[in-house]
């Protein structure tokens, strides 16, 4: 089957990979929603939503910076390098995760679409300017913006909030396009992203899952390949290196 994969990937001229958790659990990135020590006493709508940043400020910033603390922890697995190989043996390749840790671009995967966000970047409350991720957040004194004095939040999407309307209108128009459609370490249950891999398989494109299980896609998938991306993935590449060598 792996050579299969690899044999179309080494054929078409648009690849389309989406990832999620799955991809950057490999890493050792925790998926917080788990036991997370004093967190664990805190809804999700209180540490990731506009009204619970505009309630608790000091809270939240906590929060991320405690994140941003894990994340500094964590460098790109085999999976994410393997993306990236891809991409440079690709003709026109597009990534879209839900990973909002960055992971990807540390591995140089260049054409990506953060469909969530960046967990190392922040914008301004009001007017969404992108500020410096460089800037050291103090919780108990919160930057504000320059342009309009609005307070600095992480550049997350949060519960209750829309996509970026450009980030996801490009995924779809990807996706439509796309010839071979890798659907990634994602549970294919979070929408609109769970239906990008299903627009592409009705626009003529070949799907294939990899995932540790079954999910809503795994019926329709043309190719699904149970197992760790970090393992699966450098394969493929490694075969199409050979093909493209011959």
């Amino acid at each position: 089957m792996l050579k299969k994969i690899a044999e179309l990937a080494s054929n078409c001229n648009r690849i389309v990979v989406l990832t999620g958790a799955g991809v950057s659990a490999e890493s050792g990135v925790p998926t917080f929603r788990g036991k997370e020590g004093v967190w664990a006493n805190f809804k999700p709508e209180e540490l990731a939503s506009l009204e619970g940043f505009m309630a608790n400020t000091e809270i939240v910033w906590e929060w991320y910076n405690w994140r941003r603390d894990l994340m500094e922890k964590v460098l790109p697995n085999a999976g994410h390098l393997a993306i990236t190989q891809l991409e440079k043996l690709s003709k026109k390749f597009t990534l879209i995760t839900q990973n909002v840790d960055g992971l990807h671009k540390i591995a140089k995967t260049q054409n990506i679409l953060e469909l969530h966000g960046n967990i190392s970047r922040n914008k301004c409350v009001d007017c969404n300017l992108i500020v410096d991720k460089k800037i050291i957040i103090d919780p108990k004194n919160i930057p504000c913006c320059k342009k309009c004095g609005g307070k600095i939040r992480p550049d997350i999407v949060w519960f209750g909030e829309m996509l970026d309307e450009t980030i996801i209108s490009q995924a779809y128009v990807d996706s439509e396009k796309a010839e071979l459609f890798f659907s990634i370490g994602t549970s294919a249950v979070v929408h609109p992203a769970a239906s990008l891999p299903i627009t592409a398989k009705e626009n003529g494109a070949i799907l294939v899952e990899i995932n540790l299980e079954e999910t809503p896609i795994t019926p329709i998938a043309d190719y699904h390949i149970f197992g760790k991306s970090g393992e699966i993935l450098p394969q493929i590449v490694e075969m199409i290196e050979e093909k493209k060598a011959i």
